[in-house]
């Protein structure tokens, strides 16, 4: 098949691959940019991943790419450094021409504020590689879902972060003008231009339909679909065009029980996702008997992408009446009696989520403790996990457990509402008789230049406000994919900084600039912020427990998180390998199963001092309280004393 008819044409300009983590984004891209390369050998190509856990050169597998396809992972701390060095003095300027803030109290609040780190970077940088032609299409690998989202709102983020620099400029420019009847604009406006130009022309470019194109990929599992039609919901919200969708890992149906149990299941799956979303085209990609890493990206992966074709007899198979029993060897012991936080981490798509809610229902069962799992998220998979709708509130699911998916903007809204109401009603009542058009502005715009991950840590700590308060003894957090997670768990002491900044100015300003119920709020915050901090630096109330997959890629993305972990001093003591491939006589389950020992011995000798439980798949949905509890009771050995 030529490859061109998949993306039906030439390449676009601008190419995204997204979905939730573990479904083959990377795959797909590296993939796609090989062939792109090698029918367009006179064009350059730009392979780019704006996942801070790249993949891509573990998935190259150090096989040579073509000439003309160059790969860049961005580096969101470098990126930002080097922002900051070339634009300091900029930065600078504008705040010191337009508020009442000193040079030191400015350093402080640059260093900083600029919002969403990871994602601002990834969209500054695509839209400079963009803008220099070099590239016939810069083929974006990017981070899952929710993230991906945050970088495709990029535009409006970036609006109000470029309102805020330019309500500094006002007074400034109203002085000139006054004083010499006129105002021209410098190299400061033209920083300023620049960057709105940039952000403009991105935004136009992400829904030109012959410019753009969103591809996104997922599996034929229920919360992969879940998280995919959110996925298109807001794609299509944002006018991003979307024609062609991914399925990877479709079971063949063959005589093999296991492989036809879980073909049929797909096939239903897709029935149900094709009748929702009509006039898209599903390619499917087959599950291969060896990993698609190297030269498999070009001899393999793309030949087998073909048409998804719904056969009635397909979808209409019943599953087998009587799943096996689920398999896990080397269980784990159950948390201790002293724990007080565990966070599920790992790859995207290794089943993190499914295996937080097992945990949780096992605490539920001994109904010892009462128990919040929760999620911050932004692509939230715990309401299709129970089977239950859960949302910013807690939801009680059983005498013992309760779940809550937080909504990280909304609490960081709230705290800027707070803040503009509180402000709104000094500035009227209690500095009318002040002159402060211009600083007025530059205080309401103050929240604008919050630090990146502000919000998600804001939730975390709406999670500990429960754990303090008494409600709950054991907090589970189902946790955003392992780049995402890091910065999660290094933004408290980002955070604790830009608290530091704030108590500083409102203090040294109070004289007029007086905001006691914010002050109050932030108070509660760093306490909250201390507990939480106190309570991940123990080993006994607190730990990670790491999910991996047997292939490649996971066990290089779980090696960095390990790492990154022993560097915080953060505890980990279990990594479960879950998802595995029972053994059989089918030729393709077995060479699956094999492989995947191979990874399993690379684990046991890398990491001998963890927990290595294996988890077997099992034909059974793991959904619902009653599912979740008995994977919780394979899982983790008896706790003592039961």
């Amino acid at each position: 098949m030529d490859f061109r008819h998949f993306l039906q044409g030439q390449p676009r300009k601008l190419i995204f691959f997204g979905g939730k983590g573990g479904v083959g984004k990377t795959t797909c891209a590296v993939s796609y940019a090989w062939h792109c390369a090698l029918f367009h050998p006179d064009a350059s190509f730009l392979l780019v991943s704006t996942d801070p856990a790249h993949s891509v050169k573990d998935s190259i597998n150090a096989v040579p790419l073509p000439a003309n396809v160059h790969i860049e992972e961005l580096d969101a701390a470098r990126a930002l450094a080097t922002f900051k060095e070339h634009n300091r003095e900029k930065l600078q300027v504008i705040a010191s021409r337009g508020t009442f803030f000193d040079a030191s109290d400015i350093d402080q609040i640059l260093e900083l504020s600029l919002p969403g780190l990871d994602e601002l970077m990834g969209f500054l940088e695509i839209s400079r590689w963009m803008d220099s032609d070099q590239y016939e299409t810069v083929i974006v690998d990017t981070a899952p879902t929710g993230h991906t989202l945050r970088l495709l709102d990029m535009p409006v983020l970036m609006g109000g972060w470029l309102d805020a620099l330019d309500v500094l400029l006002a007074k400034y420019r109203y002085m000139k003008k006054l004083f010499q009847g006129t105002y021209t604009g410098d190299t400061i406006d033209t920083f300023l231009l620049d960057l709105s130009h940039a952000v403009t022309t991105m935004e136009k470019r992400l829904t030109n339909t012959q410019e753009c194109l969103f591809v996104p990929v997922f599996l034929a599992e229920p919360l992969s679909l879940v998280e995919t039609h959110f996925l298109l919901s807001r794609l299509k919200k944002s006018t991003i065009p979307v024609t062609d969708l991914i399925v990877n890992r479709i079971y063949p149906l063959t005589d093999c029980p296991f492989c036809a149990g879980e073909h049929r299941k797909q096939m239903r799956c897709l029935s149900e996702f094709s009748q929702t979303n009509a006039g898209l085209t599903l390619w499917a990609a087959p599950l291969y008997a060896q990993e698609i890493l190297g030269d498999a990206l070009v001899t393999t992966f793309w030949q087998g992408i073909v048409p998804v074709i719904l056969e009635k007899e397909d979808t209409a198979a019943p599953s087998p009446e009587e799943p096996r029993p689920l398999t896990v060897e080397h269980p784990a012991p159950f948390p201790s009696e002293s724990i007080r936080l565990l966070i599920f981490a790992g790859k995207g798509g290794v089943g993190k989520t499914t295996l937080a809610c097992a945990t949780a229902c096992g605490f539920a069962q001994q109904k010892k403790r009462q128990v919040l799992i929760f999620s911050t998220d932004p692509a939230h998979s715990l309401s299709p996990c129970f089977n239950i709708p859960i949302g910013p509130t807690p939801v009680r699911l059983s005498a013992h457990l309760s779940a809550i998916e937080m909504d990280a903007s909304k609490e960081f809204d709230a705290l800027k509402k707070a803040y503009e109401d509180e402000l709104e009603n000094f500035l009227t009542n209690v500095a009318s008789s002040l002159d402060l058009s211009f600083d007025r502005q530059v205080m309401e715009q103050l929240m604008e230049l919050a630090p990146p991950g502000l919000d998600e840590v804001m939730a975390l700590n709406k999670a500990m406000d429960f754990f303090s308060s008494g409600r709950y003894d054991v907090l589970i957090l189902d946790s955003a994919p392992t780049g995402h997670l890091l910065r999660l768990l290094q933004a408290p002491e980002v955070m604790n900084q830009w608290l530091k900044v704030l108590f500083t100015l409102l203090l040294k300003y109070k004289n007029f600039f007086r905001l006691p119920d914010l002050s109050e709020k932030l108070i509660a915050l760093s306490k909250s912020l201390k507990v939480l901090r106190r309570l991940m630096s123990d080993p006994e109330k607190s730990a990670i427990y790491a999910v991996s997959i047997l292939n490649q890629m996971a066990y290089e993305e779980t090696g960095d998180l390990l790492a990154a972990c022993r560097a915080m001093k953060i505890n980990v003591s279990v990594v479960f390998l879950n998802m595995a491939t029972p053994p059989s006589a089918c030729p393709l389950c077995a060479a699956v199963h094999s492989r995947e020992q191979a990874i399993n011995v690379r684990f046991s000798a890398a990491y001998p001092d963890l927990i290595q439980p294996v988890i077997y798949r099992n034909e059974m949905e793991i959904q619902g309280m009653t599912r979740l509890g008995k994977l919780a009771a394979a899982m983790y050995a008896p706790p003592a004393g039961t």
